[in-house]
């Protein structure tokens, strides 16, 4: 596992900094967001530092299925796989990422309004 230590994801995943974790695997860490955007707002992290989507190619292949696999059981397990949920990955300043290690966020819970603003 890479980490770096000013990298907030990072300090979470070496537990230096104190979060509610939801799932944890050997790739993977999923935490509730501390400023949910929606009642179900989860943020799932890779345990690799990669600083954002323009960094991951083939060898990545399997944790971004892995991701998507994840999402899909966190949804079902927190009730709004039925009613419907959003998987985003912010990418770079334009694009909303405001912590430079990849991560997506699953959100739901309520209606979802397209574009999100």
């Amino acid at each position: 596992m890479t980490s770096y230590s000013d990298c907030v994801f990072c300090r979470i995943i070496n537990r230096e900094i104190p979060s509610d974790i939801i799932f944890e695997d050997e790739q993977l860490l999923a935490i509730a967001d501390i400023d949910p955007a929606a009642p179900v707002h989860l943020l799932i992290i890779p345990r690799d530092h990669i600083s954002s989507l323009n960094g991951v190619d083939i060898a990545n292949q399997n944790l971004l299925g892995h991701i998507q696999i994840i999402s899909a059981r966190l949804a079902q397990e927190k009730g709004v796989a039925v009613s419907g949920y959003r998987l985003v990955c912010n990418n770079g300043n334009d694009g909303g990422q405001t912590v430079l290690h990849l991560h997506y966020h699953l959100l739901g819970g309520r209606e979802l309004r397209w574009p999100p603003g």
